[in-house]
């Protein structure tokens, strides 16, 4: 195996440089894929044995004020159905799911501008007064520094915002001019320096990357040190200007999954829906080769086949009672186990004595 010392390398220091990574990635094979993969699973378990953590997933708004060209509920998409789902059916969303065993919730949404401060504020503070003992996670784009200093006081504990691509030309191929990459990124600072457990990541495979974007993605991620990353392959979307492109690869993403994980051992780090969109085991082998987190979908199966962010997304038709049994088999098959607990990454369970001051 000609690049095994570079895997065994980033399993010992956690660091390589632009042009190792980009070789790593360049010359990915069957056989340095199962290598990775098997030193991920080890170091997962090192860390948080054999538990793999739920997060409730409520996608609560599909309106989005942005036009991004990969995004199957971008402003101009003018055939996809929109909605909003009330406090009272979020709130029901969230019970429901506490009766299931879920102890974090994920609020994820379009940038929809009916949604102000003041009633993110309220949201979250009525999801923490009803359930003190869970983590509340927002997704819900760029805001400002203030914005998440409001959020953060309201009592959100995680903020989910991929960064996309850290390659400005990419960033600027995939969304509108009037979006910026450097703000993207600015966003993600603010939200470390305001204490929350941020997450970001990227689209494996999306339109115009190259292996040098995805190591300049491991080079940023190595820089911010996020709490959770999400990455999951890049998948074609009706009434988008790339609905015609071809979908990123699972192996390509099982390896970044693995090198993510000898990079940063204590990072959470999800098996995605569109790993199990594009696999029928997907999220499973995503599971072996180092991921440790699930986010079954707890919305209303009435709004599920309208938040299509990419075409054929699986698990619309289930209800979140139905799908937590499914997905608690398919943990269990591949040797894990369901974990009913928040799930903090460790590093932020070491320092949470440390009490937040807005």
């Amino acid at each position: 195996m000609k690049h095994k010392h570079l895997i065994d390398r980033l399993r010992q220091s956690h660091n390589l440089s632009l042009e190792e990574f980009t070789e790593l990635l360049i010359h990915r094979d069957e056989e340095l894929q199962a290598y990775a993969a098997d030193l991920a699973g080890e170091t997962a378990e090192k860390h948080y044995g054999k538990k793999v953590f739920i997060r409730g997933l409520i996608e609560f708004t599909n309106i989005c004020k942005n036009d991004c060209y990969y995004c199957g509920i971008r402003a101009s998409n003018n055939s996809a159905q929109r909605y909003r789902l009330s406090d009272e059916e979020i709130l029901a969303c969230a019970k429901n799911g506490y009766e299931l065993g879920f102890r974090t919730f994920v609020l994820q949404g379009g940038e929809d501008p009916y949604y102000t401060d003041d009633k993110i504020c309220q949201l979250v503070q009525q999801l923490k007064h009803n359930h003190p003992d869970c983590a509340v996670t927002l997704s819900i784009g760029e805001k400002s520094k203030e914005s998440y200093r409001r959020y953060r006081a309201a009592g959100a504990d995680r903020y989910l915002l991929r960064h996309e691509t850290a390659t400005p030309a990419h960033y600027h191929h995939l969304h509108p001019s009037a979006m910026s990459a450097e703000n993207r990124y600015g966003c993600l600072r603010s939200l470390k320096e305001l204490g929350f457990q941020t997450g970001a990541g990227f689209m494996v495979g999306s339109p115009g990357q190259t292996p040098e974007d995805l190591a300049r993605d491991l080079i940023f991620l190595q820089e911010l040190q996020p709490e959770m990353v999400g990455i999951g392959p890049f998948i074609p979307a009706a009434g988008t200007p790339f609905a015609q492109e071809p979908a990123g690869t699972l192996d390509d993403t099982l390896f970044l999954l693995s090198i993510i994980r000898l990079m940063m051992p204590e990072v959470l780090l999800p098996a995605t829906t569109a790993l199990g969109t594009i696999d029928p085991r997907g999220r499973e082998k995503g599971l072996l080769a180092g991921a440790n987190v699930v986010m079954p979908n707890l919305s209303p199966k009435s709004v599920r086949t309208k938040y299509q962010l990419y075409d054929n997304k699986i698990c619309t038709g289930e209800e979140a009672a139905e799908c937590i049994v499914c997905l608690t088999k398919r943990i269990e098959s591949v040797g894990r186990e369901l974990a009913v607990d928040r799930g903090d990454n460790v590093r932020y369970t070491k320092m949470k004595e440390e009490p937040y001051c807005v």
